[in-house]
């Protein structure tokens, strides 16, 4: 499915670009598109074809008509979505800017190194991508309500395979359905009695002026996101924070001082304020995690392996084992069904689905180890992995069902072939509702950038 709907964060190099003279004239920036009341910079273009370059996607045509074409059918959904008052929650903007803000730092080494590629710091950036990622989002819940609830048929589905070469039908790739049992290792109170004394020398330092927080952040924190960045977190919301770090956090006032310890599902905080703005803060924070001792471990491992024997034995199924003995609360209350929270592929549609069909290089790293090895209905041995926060713990999991990747049926592909003629369903919509917005829209585009191949028409009005 094209995505022709918004610009993605990196747009896109082009392969033997010839060097159009738009991209040569001396003219430092000027308006060459307007969409209603939105104007597209010569800059703006420039800005996007640059990244493209940096990150070396591709693109299909010439970046000078491509780019603005896609900026502009970004706007048409903008400025419906500002008419129909339509948002995103900011959590939901935060995360996934941060995890891009990451990946750029791991693509070009280190934060230092991407503040000197866009000569910006990098809150600056921060906010920059932030921005970027809200009109983005913005845009999909306006192509979610446009498009609606789409009403597909058994008999649109068949017509959609039918039409389907069989040498180029598409392929399914091998999904399990995994049920969990989990176990979290008892902390020594010695451990954690060690941790809190650890952060509690570390604010003396501070409140003594001896070191600099960010400094301590930087060598002893554990979160390693935002170690590298002395422990700053960047502005977040409440919402985008979990309770015990907020409740402290929000009720922090003097930049100079340093919070009490706080407990969360990830370990021991320190918190440092950086600044409020309103309803959102950016703080620092050292952070600090209890760790496993061999003896807790192996206590850990007997119990699930004890936990193992009395399923093996009948005692009690795998399913009850996992509703009344698993520590995993997502999957407990599902008879330890793991449920596979992804966002569709559609860009449509802005939403989480749940589903308990995991590819296999979806599954953790050491369950899928485990798991390419059983059989259905087999149970394995217990193992060690790393959970959603970052905690050590000791599972055991039975294999459900496994379908091995094979090329598309009918049969056995139903919901998946329903979904690809959902997805083309909503892209007719789409493209109706924008030929439609191109009408009823002012739309001008600065005579040097007309003579352009548009994938629409529409865009040049006489």
């Amino acid at each position: 499915m094209k995505q022709f709907f918004f610009l993605t964060l990196c747009v896109a190099v082009l392969q033997g670009f010839s060097g159009s003279a738009r991209a040569q004239d001396n003219v430092i920036d000027e308006v060459i598109w307007v969409i209603g009341d939105d104007a597209i910079l010569k800059s703006d273009v420039e800005k996007e074809r640059i990244q493209a370059l940096s990150y070396g996607q591709r693109i299909e045509g010439d970046p000078y008509c491509v780019i603005p074409e896609q900026l502009a059918i970004q706007k048409l959904f903008l400025h419906q979505a500002k008419l129909d008052s339509i948002d995103v929650p900011e959590s939901q903007v935060y995360q996934a800017a941060e995890a891009y803000v990451n990946n750029m730092i791991a693509s070009v080494g280190s934060r230092e190194k991407l503040e000197e590629y866009e000569k910006k710091p990098i809150n600056v950036i921060r906010e920059n991508i932030r921005t970027l990622y809200r009109e983005r989002e913005i845009v999909r819940e306006m192509q979610k309500k446009i498009v609606g609830k789409v009403k597909v048929s058994p008999v649109d589905v068949r017509r959609f395979y039918d039409r389907i070469p069989k040498d180029s039908l598409p392929f399914i790739s091998t999904t399990v359905e995994v049920q969990i049992i989990t176990v979290e290792p008892r902390i020594a109170l010695s451990e954690i009695d060690e941790i809190k004394a650890r952060l509690r020398d570390f604010t003396d330092q501070v409140n003594k002026g001896e070191r600099e927080f960010s400094t301590l952040a930087r060598i002893y924190s554990e979160d390693k996101e935002t170690a590298r960045y002395g422990g700053e977190r960047g502005f977040e919301g409440k919402g985008t924070l979990v309770p015990e770090y907020a409740a402290v956090a929000f009720d922090l006032n003097d930049p100079k001082k340093v919070s009490r310890i706080v407990e969360t599902e990830y370990g021991y905080h320190i918190i440092q304020l950086v600044e409020k703005r309103g309803d959102r803060i950016n703080t620092r924070h050292i952070l600090l995690k209890p760790k496993v001792s061999e003896t807790e471990l192996n206590e850990a491992m007997a119990k699930m392996d004890s936990i193992r024997t009395d399923i093996a034995n009948g005692k009690f199924t795998f399913e009850e084992g996992a509703s009344f003995l698993s520590y995993d609360k997502d999957s407990r209350n599902n008879n330890g069904l793991m449920v596979n929270k992804k966002e569709l592929n559609d860009p449509t549609v802005n939403e989480r689905t749940g589903t308990s069909r995991f590819e296999m290089s979806e599954l953790p790293d050491a369950m899928g180890k485990v798991v390419d090895k059983m059989k259905v209905g087999e149970i394995s041995a217990p193992f060690t992995m790393i959970n959603s926060k970052q905690k050590e713990i000791v599972a055991i999991v039975k294999l459900k069902t496994r379908v091995e990747g094979h090329k598309a049926s009918l049969t056995d592909d139903y919901q998946a072939l329903k979904g690809m003629v959902e997805n083309q369903k909503s892209e007719e919509i789409l493209n109706k509702w924008i030929s439609q917005k191109q009408k009823d829209t002012y739309i001008r585009i600065h005579d040097n950038w007309k003579n352009c191949d548009f994938e629409r028409d529409g865009w040049v009005k006489e």
